[in-house]
């Protein structure tokens, strides 16, 4: 892949950028026990898995076009988690629970930035290049990132909640450049990096974008769709890439 017409460069956000610092089923079973709950986060872990595949098709983009609305589709999920404790619980205490979780997860201590991103970001940083972030995530994302010092690094943030389409879909991409204000700035002339195959790779090369996945390991997914130069698996081998081909990152004037 050349990068000499490159002039805007997209990360993905959670398995991306960040990554949970605990897993969501140990760090529901911390909150919970602050208000008196004990549950095993096993069984939590497979009712949340559940519940989550369960929303995602009945209420999908996070309740947007519903009607439901992000705040209650997470409500529904911690719900419906601990519902399936074998202690039981009021609603009311659940409810405490859920907005306790809500505002949680904006917070650092919810998070790790991933290993080698903020060398990443500070050396395309430094080139001029324009960097943006496209997630399929609801609006706490902007938060998250600033909370994380990562916010500044971006000059716009996508979510799909607000721009109401998500990845893979064409349109989330176009919102995207749109976004960068960029003048004149094509399709060709994108680059987008996410974890996912059909969502973040995929979804960007039909959009007419160059991509690249940064894959957790090297068995997690489906790599046959894409060339093996264009998949990696640390942030270290990414940066390495792009400074081999740092000549060719266009610097915007």
């Amino acid at each position: 892949m050349l990068f000499s017409k490159i002039r805007l460069i997209t990360f993905d956000s959670t398995g991306t950028l960040l990554n949970f610092s605990v897993h969501p089923s140990k760090k529901y079973a911390q909150i919970a026990s602050l208000y008196g709950i004990e549950c095993d986060h096993n069984i939590l872990n497979e009712n949340f898995r559940s519940h989550w595949r369960k929303m995602i098709k009945e209420h999908p983009n996070y309740g947007r076009h519903s009607g439901l609305g992000w705040e209650n589709w997470w409500r529904q999920i911690v719900l419906h988690t601990f519902k399936g404790c074998e202690v039981p619980i009021d609603d009311g205490k659940l409810n405490t629970i859920a907005n306790h979780l809500i505002e949680e997860y904006k917070q650092r201590s919810c998070w790790k930035v991933t290993q080698g991103a903020l060398d990443l970001l500070s050396y395309l940083k430094h080139k001029g290049v324009t960097l943006g972030v496209i997630s399929n995530i609801d609006p706490r994302l902007h938060e998250t990132l600033i909370n994380n010092k990562v916010r500044h690094y971006f000059k716009f943030v996508v979510t799909s909640y607000e721009a109401g389409i998500e990845k893979p879909h064409p349109r989330i991409f176009e919102e995207a450049i749109k976004a960068s204000s960029i003048e004149d700035l094509k399709s060709e002339e994108c680059l987008h990096i996410g974890d996912s195959i059909p969502l973040d790779y995929v979804g960007a090369t039909r959009a007419g974008w160059k991509a690249l996945v940064l894959l957790p390991d090297k068995s997690s997914q489906n790599e046959d769709k894409i060339d093996e130069n264009h998949k990696f698996y640390s942030f270290y081998d990414l940066h390495k890439y792009l400074m081999d081909n740092g000549e060719t990152v266009k610097k915007i004037q």
